[in-house]
């Protein structure tokens, strides 16, 4: 069925109930209907029939057929979603930069979401089937990126991959490593950031990720790699765990230097506003390091999977002078 949607656990939904889980998102969908679909498999978690008491674990992929899709809302009629331009498949196919039998990585385009929501007609999830590449189903979502934030991300394409590569999220054996361009210079130049995460509403309504100390357990580690006098720094963040808006909630209320072109977390003292920055949210998703699935035993190889900086980042780079080359990974010396 083309409106079959595969929806992704986020760690803000770590450990909450399947039945709680599709009523945070739709209300008009009453329990005795869930307990029906999930009795007839119409609702599956990772491909396998499920309980309505199930808990949820970062990463888990959640099938929901078209009649949960239908009664998201008891008050109106779901709109009848777009289907993709052609050329919109085919710019898709543009973004990969790796592609095997069990994955593919693609270099995320700034301004792209990964899945539909109130407003979003394009997403990457409806533009999976030009993804494919002969496969016989369509690659699956297991990890996101923000819409603004750009860089790797992998796709399963095949619901072992699948299984496999949620299990390495949840165990932490992938690393990912992220590029920013901060406005200030952190103090100190390296360190770790333990800062409990939560979402609160802010005024005039909608919510904001900060720091509280009954939030979510969040950590990341920074170092700096080149700095541009006293306003600007390239940084590299490596987020030990995904909370939403996490390295950018940490930039902004632990190190004091919120990410160039951050309207959501913006800066206290004015951002750099010359003509040579480039547009956008300066956060790439600049690498991904996960044991290859080809290998197996204690000495499995892994894969490193690097995406190039999306062209805002690069005029913002030459226009800081920024050319130091860096190679191999800034972390190295961490044994996670």
């Amino acid at each position: 069925m083309s409106d079959v949607q595969t929806l992704v656990v986020d760690d803000d939904d770590v450990d909450m109930r399947l039945d709680r889980w599709f009523r945070k998102r739709y209300p008009g969908l009453t329990h005795g209907k869930l307990e029906k679909l999930l009795r007839t498999g119409q609702v599956r978690v990772d491909g396998r029939r499920a309980k309505s008491n199930l808990r949820l674990a970062a990463g888990n992929q959640i099938r929901v057929p078209p009649l949960a899709a239908e009664s998201a809302s008891a008050s109106r009629t779901k709109a009848p979603q777009p289907q993709p331009r052609e050329a919109d498949l085919i710019e898709a196919q543009a973004w990969v930069i790796h592609r095997d039998e069990n994955i593919i990585a693609i270099n995320k385009p700034a301004g792209l979401a990964v899945q539909g929501g109130t407003g979003v007609t394009r997403h990457l999830d409806g533009l999976l089937d030009g993804l494919r590449f002969g496969a016989p189903e369509r690659p699956r979502l297991v990890h996101r990126l923000d819409k603004d934030t750009s860089g790797v991300l992998v796709l399963a394409r095949n619901v072992k991959s699948a299984r496999e590569l949620t299990r390495m999220f949840r165990d932490k054996t992938l690393r990912k490593i992220y590029w920013a361009l901060t406005v200030g210079i952190p103090t100190p130049a390296k360190g770790r950031i333990d800062a409990a995460l939560a979402k609160r509403p802010v005024a005039g309504g909608g919510e904001r990720v900060t720091v509280v100390e009954d939030g979510a357990q969040a950590v990341t580690y920074f170092t700096t790699l080149e700095a541009a006098g006293n306003s600007a720094a390239w940084v590299a963040l490596l987020p030990l765990t995904g909370r939403t808006h996490q390295l950018r909630a940490h930039c902004a209320e632990i190190l004091k230097c919120p990410i160039q072109g951050d309207r959501k977390y913006p800066a206290e003292l004015d951002p750099p506003q010359e003509d040579g920055f480039g547009a956008g949210l300066h956060l790439h998703a600049r690498s991904l390091s996960l044991p290859s699935m080809a290998g197996s035993g204690a000495r499995r190889a892994r894969l490193e999977i690097v995406a190039p900086m999306p062209a805002h980042m690069v005029q913002s780079w030459q226009h800081l002078g920024f050319e130091r080359i860096v190679d191999g990974d800034p972390f190295a010396e961490l044994q996670l």
